[in-house]
């Protein structure tokens, strides 16, 4: 029997994960809804409340956020209603999860078991799954992003995937400063929007994070470039690559570490332009809000990155 949730504040990382992976195998088994579509309708929701400011946090340690006419009904009166009658006589979608009588956004199960009801209305196939988030959010851009994350869950079998590291390898030459928000000229004024880690031509490039790649090819201000979408919906930029790694390509799921492409100078033109610049990484991070993506400044997660891998190197 899943105990009562604790506030959050009171469990560590390792002590969430297991109380989410229960609750998500328990109503995989009420519902028959993969647990790996529950957890990545989850992620991507408590990824909305880290970009939105006017998202309250979560109560407990499920994400998935309704609003007051989603939950209760567009017209029930009551915009508290924990009456599962009422709220669906009005016709909202909340239900009672935990059997306690109450339909409650406050109770991680109430919540849980009301998105794996309403996904299973349409199927359990991967499509259907893309139907029911469509249903919910009209938006493509959000299908894409959660079925990505389903991705990644089913590909490690785990929710441990929030680790980072470094895109350079330490043991080659590299430098970089924070740059992001400098002046740009080329294709019209513009600011930085990203981190430039200069090293040699061919410098391998790792995966910075667990994720999907969204993007592979051809931009004319970033050259080869791969963008990455981690479960925290953050998508990570590389760009002015030299080359890909074989078997890299878009959908693939990545992990930190695994080497993505090869630093290089192209970019600022049609396709193949290469050398009007050193050669050097552009590193950009760009966060969701469920609308549109905006860039935040990548520098002090490279450092604090840098610094776990050399320490992790000093421990071997």
């Amino acid at each position: 029997m899943i105990q009562p949730t604790l506030a959050k504040e009171e469990l560590s990382y390792e002590e969430k994960l297991e109380q989410r992976q229960a609750l998500y195998q328990k109503y995989e088994t009420v519902t028959n809804v993969p647990w790996t579509y529950l957890a990545a309708v989850d992620a991507y929701e408590r990824g909305l409340r880290k970009a939105l400011r006017d998202r309250p946090k979560e109560p407990g340690v499920i994400g998935i956020y309704f609003s007051d006419e989603q939950w209760a009904g567009p017209i029930n009166p009551n915009k508290e209603d924990t009456n599962p009658l009422s709220i669906s006589m009005f016709g909202g979608i909340g239900l009672d999860g935990n059997g306690d009588g109450i339909a409650s956004r406050e109770n991680d199960e109430d919540v849980l078991y009301t998105m794996a009801k309403y996904i299973e209305t349409f199927g359990y196939t991967e499509e259907d799954f893309k139907i029911a988030l469509w249903e919910h959010y009209q938006r493509e851009q959000t299908v894409n992003i959660i079925h990505g994350h389903a991705k990644v869950y089913e590909h490690f079998n785990t929710l441990d995937v929030h680790s980072n590291a470094f895109p350079i390898p330490l043991q080659y030459n590299y430098s970089y400063k924070n740059t992001w928000g400098d002046r740009r000229g080329w294709g019209g004024r513009r600011i930085h929007e990203g981190t430039d880690i200069f090293a040699g031509y061919n410098t391998p490039i790792r995966a910075t994070s667990y994720g999907v790649v969204e993007i592979k090819g051809w931009n004319k201000y970033g050259g080869w470039r791969i963008g990455i979408r981690d479960v925290d919906n953050v998508y990570h930029y590389f760009a002015h690559l030299s080359g890909f790694e074989k078997g890299i390509d878009v959908g693939s799921v990545v992990e930190p570490g695994q080497v993505i492409g090869y630093v290089g100078s192209s970019g600022y033109g049609k396709p193949g332009t290469q050398g009007k610049f050193p050669p050097h990484l552009h590193y950009g991070m760009y966060r969701d809000n469920g609308k549109t993506e905006w860039s935040f400044d990548p520098y002090p997660s490279l450092k604090s990155w840098e610094k776990k891998d050399r320490a992790k190197k000093k421990k071997k």
